[in-house]
């Protein structure tokens, strides 16, 4: 599974950033690992330079083989919640896509 972290230009990219996603979506996704060739991470700020709530954005995109790509976005307060937040509905969708397939077999 090769996992992507991409980050808009109000987010500094750090390597740091980067491992860490890489590795909250790693641990999280580790039982799919072996049906998703794979994953595209997006970290945004919508409001740039101003402040908010929950304008902190994560949108993941996870290419199961074999099917259209996966993808789901959630906002929050900072962009740890945000990536947990999209790392959570990503496990749910995938858990219930994948059952399904498996249940037509």
């Amino acid at each position: 599974m090769q996992i992507q972290v991409n980050t808009n230009n109000t987010i500094e990219g750090t390597e740091n950033l980067a491992e860490h996603v890489q590795g909250m979506v790693e641990t999280a996704l580790e039982r799919f690992a072996d049906r998703i060739s794979r994953v595209e991470v997006h970290l945004g700020d919508e409001n740039a330079a101003k402040s908010g709530q929950n304008d902190k954005r994560c949108m993941i995109e996870a290419r199961l083989e074999g099917r259209q790509p996966t993808a789901v976005t959630h906002h929050a307060a900072t962009l740890d919640l945000a990536a947990s937040g999209a790392i959570d509905k990503l496990k749910r969708t995938l858990t219930s896509t994948l059952e399904r397939l498996d249940a037509r077999r």
